[in-house]
């Protein structure tokens, strides 16, 4: 029995078990969306495509799943850049299916035409552009298996309006081969898990730099087990945050820029970095011909590509990155080693208590670390933030502990603005029955804020908590302490009254004027049924501290206590 494009497209992304989309119906997608409408895959219809993209991203990353978007042609697929852009830079598995004008109008500038596959081929890990109905389910396969293996990452396939109406024999095989990709198996060689043994059992001052690859390959319980095996401290990247719990006793929290003194310290100080699933990015490294300069560096990594691309390595392993920690801790019990007792971890110990006193609170009005302490105090530790990008970002990666991988959602690599509200409409809906709070900065919120109603009509119960100083606070923090305090354009001047905008998309808003209302606020926020808004004021002075200047080592901390 034959079906049409339109009808195998859905019926192969019900094959996939895809439970929802997100995105925004144009004339190109018309066909794909009758069908859908009659389909029982969950349609959210975004504001803005990018809104799209970063709800499909959010979706993913909280899921473990890869998450779908769509969009029509032209303006609809180019406004997809952004989001995928995102996902691209931090190996998040997004499935973008984009409308296309008819077969025998490609290429001649026809309305709402854009070369979307040019365009996107280097933020993708692939792209497609169906020629025929035919080629739709093994398509639909190969962009799902590509997505979700090795290293993760977005595809898209484009649509020609036309060949969603054709009709095609629908054949859908769940094994398929791929033409010039392999699955690898991520398992470790032997050799590289020798040579890596060697070096730990040869350290007495090892440490571990945990990426967002652990996280990708769900191996917190193995870097657990590991860790506690070899006596060594935790640090982790941005994207790392969550890889361990960070009420653990190893664990210091995160390294690099904006990183906590004592991680940037003890990493300086180790004679062992065993990196695991990060691609020693420039905010993590400071300085890259500084940055482990006293040590041996061990890299796991799926991605080959990664290994000796930014630091140079002494073992490199390609590997998933739980298939490794396992591979290394076996070993290391064959061989009956352990750590007991650690010289190195008192002192690390010891380091992290001298540094306690730099984290309080001084000054007058509402403080940002505060803030997000008294949130993690009410919230349950499988509760999932989402951020903007930006001061909040990184307040919210200092101040805020994690106790569960993907349960931190935030734009690492690529540091989109406007990331955390759909981010968090994303994450909500993967995980309906745990609280959603998106950490923002007016700058960060008013890039995205259509979406918000989004999460009105689709009434989903996210919570936005803004912090007002505005102005684009990080670009500011460096104007002032980089560039002689001459702010340029930094200055957000009309901002609007974001308890009216709240209450105008049909959400509540909520003005914080204390810390007391802030935790009634949250408390109450826990049972909401809609989205709610809430407004912190906060002084445009307020800076993000310890930083380290762009293009110094983790040693030239700035610390204004």
């Amino acid at each position: 029995m034959k079906i049409s494009g339109a009808r195998a497209i859905v019926e192969a992304l019900k094959r996939e078990k895809v439970e929802v989309i997100f995105g925004i119906p144009g004339g190109a997608t018309i066909p794909f969306y009758d069908v859908l409408l009659e389909s029982d895959i969950r349609h959210v219809l975004a504001r803005h495509e990018q809104c799209a993209a970063h709800m499909a991203d959010g979706y993913a990353r909280v899921k473990g799943v890869p998450g779908v978007c769509t969009a029509t042609s032209g303006p609809g697929a180019t406004n997809l850049v952004t989001g995928l852009a995102a996902a691209y830079m931090d190996s998040s598995p997004v499935i973008a299916i984009t409308g296309q004008v008819p077969r025998s109008m490609v290429g001649k500038d026809a309305f709402q035409e854009a070369d979307i596959v040019g365009i996107v081929n280097p933020i993708t890990k692939y792209t497609f552009q169906l020629e025929s109905a035919s080629q739709i389910p093994d398509v639909i396969r190969l962009a799902f298996i590509i997505a979700s293996t090795n290293r993760r990452g977005p595809v898209l396939i484009d649509v020609p309006r036309d060949v969603q109406l054709e009709d095609v024999d629908f054949d859908y095989t769940e094994r398929i081969k791929i033409k010039g990709y392999v699955v690898r198996t991520g398992e470790p060689h032997p050799y590289s898990i020798k040579r890596a043994i060697g070096l730990i059992m040869g350290s007495e001052r090892p440490m571990i730099l945990a990426g967002g690859g652990v996280i990708a390959s769900n191996a917190s319980e193995e870097l657990i087990k590991f860790a506690e095996l070899i006596m060594s401290p935790i640090v982790t990247t941005l994207m790392g945050k969550g890889a361990v719990p960070e009420d653990h006793p190893l664990c210091l929290g995160m390294v690099g820029m904006h990183g906590r003194i004592e991680c940037n310290k003890a990493i300086e100080e180790a004679d062992l970095i065993i990196a695991i699933g990060t691609r020693f990015g420039d905010r993590t490294t400071g300085k890259l011909d500084e940055f482990g300069r006293n040590a041996k560096i061990i890299h796991i990594d799926i991605d080959p590509a990664e290994i000796g691309k930014n630091v140079k390595v002494d073992v490199p392993i390609v590997a998933d990155a739980k298939k490794a920690l396992i591979a290394l801790y076996s070993k290391l019990i064959e061989f009956g080693f352990s750590r007991k007792e650690s010289e190195w971890i008192n002192k690390i110990n010891r380091l992290k208590e001298s540094f306690a006193s730099n984290y309080e609170e001084k000054g007058d009005g509402l403080k940002p670390s505060k803030i997000l302490k008294i949130l993690r105090n009410i919230l349950p530790k499988n509760a999932i933030i989402t951020t903007g990008v930006g001061q909040n970002q990184m307040w919210a990666a200092l101040h805020f502990k994690v106790f569960e991988p993907r349960t931190f959602i935030t734009s690492g690599g690529l540091g989109a603005m406007g990331f955390g509200l759909p981010a968090a409409i994303g994450a909500k809906v993967a995980a309906p029955d745990r609280p959603v709070f998106n950490i923002d900065g007016d700058g960060s919120f008013l890039m995205t804020e259509q979406d918000l109603a989004t999460a009105v009509t689709e009434r989903i119960p996210i919570v936005s908590i803004i912090l007002k100083n505005r102005s684009l606070g990080m670009v500011r923090q460096w104007q002032c302490l980089f560039w002689n305090k001459r702010y340029a354009y930094v200055d957000l001047g009309n901002v609007p009254d974001f308890v009216k905008l709240a209450e105008a998309y049909g959400a509540e808003g909520i003005r914080i004027e204390s810390y007391e209302e802030f935790e009634r606020a949250a408390r109450r926020s826990l049972s909401a049924e809609m989205p709610i808004v809430m407004e912190v004021p906060i002084s445009p002075d307020e800076k993000v501290l310890p930083m380290v200047p762009p293009g110094k080592s983790l040693k030239e901390v700035i610390w204004y206590g």
